[in-house]
């Protein structure tokens, strides 16, 4: 049997203007495509957020495709050269929001396991899809909730493979088998507003905040960890908003941001801040408030058996090497990894978030074809 093609499906999720938290009913059109298929099929939603977990087969090994369906606003929509949300094949693109970033990817998974099944009868043991909505959002109300109501049930996976744009420059080029952790800080530093010619009167926030990050950019927090570029510190904006020349201000504050690797935790970040931040503090007299959230911990999947599935069934098909990966941003798979190992790979993130958001319609079914050699693999 030829492949199943997973550009209808990826054309019917993307014209759904699923804009987070916003479902739009993209997960609609996903679960039709599914219980046609005969998977079980739940719907989640916890607050705003709808979410889907669907099941097929049961026992083990249990191999599950995680993703969203959720997509970024579409910016200026007058800068598009095609309408965002109608998924035109255009020159061999498949065009609109979500095509990168990722239901396209979503299709893929649908096809290869529609593939498989047409292929190799039911698996021998599980195929589950967790789909959310709002992986583009906060994060609150989707995959970390959704596993965690799923493992209070009994639910437990053997592995995840993720379909998060990974690809630099061809689809499946690169697979993540770890990500870096986030760490997002915002300084508040209070002194004591003033006039310029008598700064013994007052207290400047704003050397005292200077003071703070020069320690905070100064310090080299790691040389790397295994699979991991040295964690990197970046101070994203510095605000005080103080438009007379000759008035010392009252406040001054500034954000960060820290991609770190499996060297920390996160948490040994956000206590160094705060010991820090004290001591400026009480250097220069100052109050000083750090709000600080990490909003991801580092982790590393070893390049081990299903890494190596994964890679070998990417290479199968497309006859170059996928290079294994810890950069970029963070994914969903920050929480599956509590549950079990994980890698991603998926198709080029070249235009994700950006106008005219698109990727070659033969490399979608390139990566569908990917994910039914992986299905064969596994369940061989």
């Amino acid at each position: 049997m030829e492949a199943v093609d997973p550009i209808p499906l990826a054309q019917a999720l993307m014209r759904c203007a699923s804009v987070t938290p916003a479902d739009a009913g993209a997960q609609d059109v996903l679960a039709a495509a599914l219980e046609r298929l005969g998977f079980v099929v739940a719907r989640r939603r916890f607050g705003e957020v709808d979410n889907l977990f669907a099941k097929l087969g049961t026992g083990r090994p249990h191999l599950l495709f995680a993703g969203h369906t959720d997509v970024v606003p579409v910016g200026d929509a007058a800068a598009w050269t095609v309408d965002p949300f109608a998924a035109e094949l255009r020159n061999g693109m498949l065009m609109g929001r979500g095509a990168a970033d990722m239901k396209a990817a979503i299709a893929a998974m649908v096809a290869a396991i529609e593939t498989h099944l047409s292929v190799h009868g039911a698996p021998n043991g599980a195929i589950s899809l967790l789909i959310t909505g709002d992986e583009e959002g906060p994060a609150i109300d989707g995959t970390v909730k959704v596993l965690a109501a799923l493992a209070a049930q009994g639910e437990r996976f053997d592995h995840c493979l993720v379909g998060e744009p990974t690809a630099v420059s061809r689809v499946a080029d690169t697979l993540k088998n770890g990500r870096r952790g986030s760490l997002n800080a915002v300084i508040t530093v209070e002194g004591v507003q003033g006039h310029v010619a008598y700064p013994a009167d007052s207290k400047n926030p704003v050397g005292a905040l200077l003071d703070l990050l020069g320690v905070l950019r100064g310090r080299q927090l790691d040389h790397g960890a295994p699979g991991f570029q040295p964690s990197n510190l970046e101070v994203t904006t510095i605000d005080v908003g103080n438009a007379p020349h000759n008035v010392i201000p009252a406040r001054a504050s500034a954000k960060l941001n820290i991609r770190f690797n499996t060297a920390h935790d996160g948490q040994d970040l956000k206590r160094w801040i705060e010991e820090e931040a004290a001591a400026v503090a009480a250097q220069h007299g100052v109050h000083i408030e750090s709000r600080i959230a990490v909003t991801g911990r580092a982790f590393y999947t070893e390049p081990e058996r299903f890494i190596r599935l994964v890679a070998g069934a990417a290479e199968s098909v497309t006859g170059y090497p996928a290079q294994l990966s810890t950069s970029g941003g963070t994914s969903d798979a920050r929480y599956i990894k509590d549950y079990c190992p994980c890698a991603e790979l998926g198709l080029s993130n070249a235009t994700a978030h950006k106008v005219d958001e698109r990727v070659p319609a033969d490399e979608v079914r390139t990566l569908a074809r990917i994910y039914a050699r992986v299905l064969q693999d596994y369940f061989a």
